[in-house]
């Protein structure tokens, strides 16, 4: 990995529907990663409807073409079929650290990776009120906001990037119609970005949606969509690349390293 100026070039795109008539889209699309990144962040719906050959597609895509570090989440697409876990062990099984409630750290940037859930925004998010349905609804976003919580915990002095599929904050789905604000996202996951030292957050889902938001305390939020970033930027490849200072002493490692899973 050979960083620029001790800086940390990292790569983020979301929702590929990786089927097989993506594959030579995606060739190109990770050939330009690999030359300009020293990660790629994958935030979710990586297959198109979740089938385990979707998943082998992109995994010979990925393992031919891209030589730095790969972490990723889940996206709702990847659970259509019922076959989420072994979409999961494909990926993994062809590099991908692909996380859930899970901490990876790369020359000593720590990333926290969830898929989140919905639930809308501010004021006017669901409320655990009513019928046991609404209310198992809202639950599983609070879970996986704890859950968030418990992987950014554990990143202690060092920076942290959260990864997501669901997006955290209302400005970035907006574009979308609003009817739909509450199924593509929740600031239930804002709440736990805001109480840790987070340097940005990613994430995909909202596919007409806003590239660039930001968090009440300021942490800049970024929407990787593909379909976002080919509209929002006609001009370059569709993928968000960012650039994080690292500390002195892993800017200097010469040797790549394994992430390190948590």
């Amino acid at each position: 990995m050979a960083m620029t100026n001790g800086n940390l070039r990292i790569a983020a795109v979301a929702d590929i529907h990786c089927n097989k008539s993506t594959q030579s889209i995606l060739h190109g699309l990770f050939a330009q990663i690999n030359d300009r990144a020293d990660i790629l962040l994958l935030g979710g719906d990586l297959t198109d409807i979740g089938l385990p050959e979707e998943a082998h597609v992109l995994a010979r895509e990925l393992t031919t073409t891209v030589k730095i570090p790969v972490i990723g989440v889940l996206g709702n697409h990847d659970y259509e079929s019922g076959q989420p876990d072994q979409v999961k062990e494909i990926l993994c099984d062809a590099g991908v650290s692909l996380l859930d409630g899970d901490t990876c750290v790369v020359h000593g940037v720590g990333f926290a990776g969830i898929k989140g859930f919905a639930g809308g925004f501010g004021k006017v998010a669901v409320q655990a009120f009513g019928e046991s349905a609404i209310k198992h609804f809202v639950q599983e976003t609070v879970n996986e906001a704890l859950r968030l919580e418990s992987a950014l915990a554990r990143l202690e002095d060092m920076t942290r990037i959260v990864l997501l599929h669901y997006a955290p904050v209302r400005k970035t789905v907006e574009g979308e119609p609003p009817e739909i604000f509450p199924f593509l996202g929740s600031s239930r996951l804002e709440e736990p970005v805001n109480r840790f030292d987070v340097a940005a957050v990613f994430h995909g889902h909202a596919h007409g949606g806003s590239p660039e938001g930001h968090t009440l305390k300021g942490v800049p939020v970024y929407n990787v969509s593909m379909q976002v970033l080919r509209k929002a930027y006609p001009e370059r490849a569709p993928f968000r690349l960012l650039q994080i200072p690292v500390e002195e002493k892993a800017a200097e490692m010469l040797a790549v390293p394994s992430p390190t899973i948590h």
